[in-house]
């Protein structure tokens, strides 16, 4: 008998059905127990109260703190609303000018964003991986599998500047390096974007340098160049060739519907617009470890010391402020 053709469309269908239903019921989940926190708190007040008990107001004060944060959150989420926050992202990391610096910085980055990744349940599969001459990594792309992880990470793009006493100076010196993030979502079948092939140029090689744990070295890797726009993607930690370029069409797509969806937003972000070789002057965040300890995000003013926090993943705090001022400029535009 005939397999059916569109047998696989169906089964692709009820997939994301499927997806859709449980992040529904994930949300009605979070509103009943929110509910239900809101109720328990009140009688725990009435009964602080009424014995007087400091200590469980105090507890009741910390509970409703927490309560309170995590409804913020859930309200921002409910807020990514646009075409692709809900779907999958790509993560771009290029080290800038500074060497072994730069390349160590690149790496400290891709640790930070894929611990913030593993904080909120996100699969994080890599794409490509470079590693550095000495140390750390010249490029990397890693594609984030989860609800949401385009919208959480979309304001992320740009240029990421460290200050720190550089633990490959043997005097000790402090040293400024840049390392370049682009984040661009996984384009699916409801968003339709066409390339014409006669418009790209696909190049086949072998990994080359150290490569990292995460490549496989053969013949295998693509590398796929859009001469119109000049965009260039490449993927060499499948084992085939053509899984690798079936990644690269895909990371394709999603850099050309970034680029349209920059260009019909028109926020305030023409320095990205323009970003390419002469990209290093538009920094979005100062991550400084000497001779102070502060990450300040340049856009939004948003600031904490916690700097072990924030390099082990903990960025929600940019994140929020990052999507509460792009809604802000949406609402006056």
């Amino acid at each position: 008998m005939a397999a059916d053709p569109n047998l696989w469309d169906n089964q692709e269908k009820a997939q994301k059905l499927m997806s859709e239903k449980n992040i529904l019921e994930e949300k009605l989940d979070r509103y009943e127990n929110f509910l239900s926190s809101v109720k328990e708190y009140e009688e725990m007040e009435e009964f602080a109260e009424s014995e007087n008990d400091e200590a469980m107001l105090g507890e009741l004060f910390e509970n409703l703190s927490n309560l309170q944060n995590e409804v913020n959150h859930a309200k921002l989420e409910a807020l990514l609303s646009g075409e692709a926050d809900a779907n999958d992202t790509y993560l771009e990391i290029h080290a800038g000018s500074g060497g072994t610096e730069a390349m160590d910085w690149a790496q400290m980055l891709l640790r930070m964003y894929t611990r913030w990744a593993e904080n909120h349940h996100y699969k994080v599969e890599y794409i490509e991986e470079t590693e550095g001459d000495v140390a750390g990594i010249k490029s990397v792309t890693i594609r984030i599998n989860g609800h949401n992880a385009y919208g959480w990470l979309k304001r992320e793009t740009g240029v990421h500047r460290l200050v720190r006493i550089s633990p490959f100076d043997s005097a000790a010196r402090r040293h400024t390096s840049f390392a370049s993030v682009g984040v661009y979502p996984v384009v699916d079948d409801n968003i339709d974007i066409v390339i014409n092939e006669s418009d790209c140029r696909i190049d086949t090689y072998r990994a080359s340098g150290a490569g990292g744990q995460h490549i496989n070295k053969t013949d295998s890797a693509v590398r796929i160049t859009h001469i119109p726009t000049g965009i260039v993607v490449s993927s060499q930690t499948q084992r085939s060739q053509f899984q690798n370029r079936d990644n690269c069409w895909k990371m394709l797509k999603a850099r050309l519907y970034e680029r349209e969806m920059q260009k019909k937003a028109d926020l305030a972000q023409e320095a990205r617009d323009n970003q390419g070789d002469n990209g290093w002057g538009y920094q979005i965040r100062s991550y400084v470890l000497q001779p102070y300890r502060l990450i300040k995000d340049l856009r939004t003013e948003a600031e904490t010391a916690d700097c072990k926090g924030v390099l082990d993943g903990d960025i929600d705090m940019f994140l929020a402020a990052a999507l509460s001022q792009n809604l802000q400029e949406a609402d006056k535009a």
